[in-house]
């Protein structure tokens, strides 16, 4: 991996030599460093966007959306990882979440978060002289050292730091059969929406509850918003940043706007209930979604700064199936919380006036990793060798600027699946072929049927099956209904030595580059006398010779 990491910094000078070349000479901000504006969505379905054959074929109509792909790129093998907090810590570190600790989802008042030794997107692009700003869902902890204003964004406004079902727990109204001390312990342990700049004081701007009220102020004191109103405070200061950022004009932004819709439950705003065709809430969120990204935009064009902004849209995770219909669809197997590509495949567009093609098309395997790399070398930063701590740090991330460009191809041949708590993957993508090793969230219907109760996602058990893994061709077979590794027609089993070859390279980096100590972790089953004797065999094994897989013979 030490080849990987060299080779993406390698790529990064000459991607950025690229971008530059690639500027019209007519510009006149031609020479200037871009600016970024990062959307990002939550749970959003692969299926339920206008560029994806959703919107108003769906019920949900997503005109803004739409726009965004006929001005720019639209990625069909975008992954993401299979839940929030692990998603959102791969985009904002450009590395796999069990290198971070990042791999699971914690509870408030657990305190922990993103480490501070990491590096994120913000802190990254600081170095290149941008102003940086965060606003929304961040759900990377609520350890001061873990807040947005404390990992390289120069301002923070209305931070909301757990998923929207945290926010319920507390009120007596969503579970009034919970015990009253445990109430208040919530109540007293949830922080609401946090505004701050860095070195600063915190200010905790309001609460938040599953209500319909908006009262962000009572008599002169903090008060109470509903989460039906918290993406309106998103959007307004979003807004807010971009009238300002236009009166700076010499000085290149990077804001990462995070809405909470469309994350169960889903309660749209008042003024969009009923506003979808379908009139069913999810619908009604993904308009709301829809609209908040178009105002966003607009603003960006009035103030002319979209013809020097690179504006990236994409969702944390794949679609949340488990309480569908009030939550996304995907046309793949699987849900948020599997190795099933509908748990990982997610929508992706970027546009960047001048320098993406509007209406194209991409099928490249990239993802959520590659922005760290990708937004680096369009501001001409290179990656750091050294973490926050001057400790050595790899990247898992492979700059897309080429393929934004039009200049190349991604570095990238291959995906790592990982689910919770998993050091080795438990699936691998390499070119078109899927090797399927661990399973978690049940098996689904042997036929691949995509019916909810067949699709488990975190309520399923872990199934290990690398003995005998399961192939899929993705490109003849998206959906994983059909396991080709040995048929009526023939035998893939020489597909196990191109899955064991990229599996070594990445076990032999946590000998050089150990993970992170998990920042939160949940019940993943008994620990065995086996498993506990095994422990420092396993880790002296690594150490001396990395990983070895069996191949199976076909007997």
């Amino acid at each position: 991996m030490n080849r990987v990491l060299i080779g993406c910094i390698g790529a990064l000078t000459s991607s950025t030599v690229l971008w530059c070349a690639a500027l019209p000479a007519q510009a006149q901000d031609a020479q200037r460093k871009p600016n970024i504006l990062f959307l990002v969505s939550d749970d959003t379905g692969y299926g339920d966007l206008g560029p994806y054959g959703g919107g108003e074929g769906r019920g949900m109509p997503t005109p803004n959306i739409d726009k965004l792909a006929d001005e720019g790129m639209t990625f069909f093998s975008f992954y993401a990882q299979p839940s929030c907090t692990p998603g959102r810590a791969a985009m904002q570190t450009g590395r796999i979440p069990n290198r971070s600790g990042m791999t699971t989802v914690a509870f408030q008042g657990q305190g922990g978060g993103l480490p501070a030794a990491e590096w994120t997107l913000a802190s990254v692009l600081k170095r290149g002289g941008y102003h940086t700003y965060f606003t929304g869902k961040w759900h990377l902890g609520e350890a001061d050292y873990a807040l947005p204003n404390a990992q390289g964004y120069d301002e923070m406004r209305y931070a909301g730091l757990y998923h929207l079902n945290a926010y319920t727990y507390g009120d007596p109204t969503w579970f009034p059969d919970m015990d009253p001390k445990l109430r208040e312990m919530f109540q007293k342990v949830t922080k609401g929406a946090l505004s701050g700049n860095a070195g600063g004081p915190v200010t905790e701007e309001f609460k938040i509850n599953g209500q319909y009220v908006d009262t962000p102020i009572i008599d002169g004191k903090e008060g109470v918003v509903g989460i039906p109103f918290f993406d309106g405070y998103v959007e307004k200061a979003a807004l807010g940043f971009l009238d300002e950022a236009a009166k700076k004009p010499d000085e290149p932004f990077f804001i990462n706007v995070n809405f909470m819709k469309v994350h169960q439950p889903n309660m749209p705003a008042p003024e969009f209930e009923h506003k979808s065709l379908s009139k069913s809430k999810y619908a009604d969120s993904i308009v709301e979604l829809d609209t908040r990204i178009g105002r966003i935009m607009d603003k960006l064009r009035e103030t002319g700064m979209d013809r020097n902004t690179l504006v990236f849209y994409t969702t944390d995770n794949g679609a949340w199936q488990d309480v569908y219909p009030d939550a996304g669809y995907t046309p793949f197997r699987g849900t948020k919380g599997t190795l099933r590509e509908g748990g990982n495949r997610v929508p992706a567009i970027a546009v960047w006036p001048g320098q993406i093609k509007p209406r194209t098309k991409n099928h490249d395997i990239v993802g959520g990793l590659d922005l760290m790399a990708t937004f680096a070398a369009v501001g001409g930063v290179p990656l750091p060798d050294k973490d926050r701590e001057d400790k050595p740090i790899i990247f898992d991330s492979y700059d897309m600027s080429p393929i934004l460009l039009g200049t190349g191809k991604s570095e990238r041949k291959s995906w790592f699946y990982f689910t919770e708590n998993e050091l080795s993957p438990g699936a691998i993508r390499v070119n078109n072929y899927k090797f399927v090793f661990n399973l978690r969230g049940d098996d689904g219907a042997q036929t691949g049927g995509l019916a909810v109760d067949s699709n488990l996602g975190w309520k399923g058990a872990d199934k290990y099956v690398a003995t005998v893994p399961q192939v899929f061709d993705l490109w003849q077979d998206p959906q994983e209904r059909y396991d080709i590794f040995m048929n009526n027609f023939t035998e893939r089993t020489w597909m196990g030595v191109v899955m064991g070859e990229e599996l070594k390279k990445i076990m032999a980096t946590y000998v050089q580059y150990p993970p992170r100590k998990l920042q939160s972790m949940g019940y993943t089953g008994p620990i065995t006398i086996s498993d506990y004797q095994r422990f420092q065999w396993v880790r002296d094994s690594l150490a001396k010779e990395g990983v070895s897989i069996p191949m199976p013979t076909g007997n």
